[in-house]
């Protein structure tokens, strides 16, 4: 109660604000709408479920795209730490890439894939992988070595001291990698969803972009609301407890 009061009442001052701004005409309703008139909109999408439909092909999107960004970054990152011909080449490519603007893939599928599913899926990967590399990479050689040589005076050696000591020690930077790799997933979604328009699945891109279209700031601003709620919820529900668990077992929680 004592941290969702405070929370509360910014966000109420937040809205308060926002009304306050609408009712003194400084800019065009139009551009502009108040919070009831983006809360209508809410309320109607939900009720005839375009908006619930949207969150869902949106979901099931990132959600694919990110799996196998996770699956395929995690170990590349791991190698990478371990060899230096792949530090020396996979590495420099990933920390290249990584700070490619989301939006730059999205020509590439198109060209690629059409307007198809496949583009999505190849943007939300390319945008998840090389962040999760770079973190994989970064925690392992941050990893302390004594904890490796204290590992092989007591026996370990190999893949033993890898998933037993190295891994383990490296993990607050893979989470970290993770939740950063969702963050960029989610951007570079969104990004495809705008340009790219598929027939089998309209999103909350598809819904974004069509309120841009037809001047419906309402619509605009509601669904940029629901990516902000769905990105909350997914750190509260994903990553928080995993942080949180790796701070008590390494003794550094509050």
């Amino acid at each position: 109660m004592k941290r969702f009061l405070p929370t509360f009442i910014f966000f109420a001052g937040l809205l308060a604000v926002w009304e306050l701004l609408v009712r003194a005409r400084i800019w065009s309703p139009v551009l502009v709408p108040s919070p009831l008139s983006v809360a209508g909109y809410l309320v109607e999408a939900l009720a005839d479920g375009t908006l619930a439909s949207a969150l869902l092909v949106t979901l099931r999107r990132l959600l694919l795209g990110y799996s196998v960004g996770l699956a395929l970054g995690v170990p590349l990152g791991l190698l990478t730490a371990r060899f230096r011909a792949l530090a020396d080449t996979l590495g420099l490519l990933a920390l290249g890439l990584q700070a490619l603007p989301s939006v730059c893939w999205v020509p590439l599928a198109l060209l690629w894939f059409g307007q198809t599913e496949g583009a999505m899926f190849f943007v939300v990967v390319m945008g998840t992988l090389w962040s999760v590399i770079i973190a994989a990479d970064n925690g392992v050689r941050n990893v302390p070595p004594i904890y490796a040589r204290a590992a092989r005076t007591m026996g370990s050696n190999g893949l033993h001291t890898w998933l037993r000591v190295i891994l383990p020690a490296a993990l607050p930077h893979v989470v970290g990698g993770m939740k950063q790799g969702w963050a960029f997933a989610w951007r570079s979604l969104m990004a495809a969803e705008i340009y790219v328009t598929i027939l089998s699945g309209f999103g909350l891109g598809h819904l974004l972009h069509y309120g841009r279209e037809l001047n419906a700031m309402e619509q605009v601003i509601g669904v940029m609301m629901v990516l902000l709620a769905v990105g909350l919820a997914a750190d509260r529900a994903l990553f928080s407890p995993w942080e949180r668990l790796l701070h008590r077992r390494w003794g550094t929680d509050r």
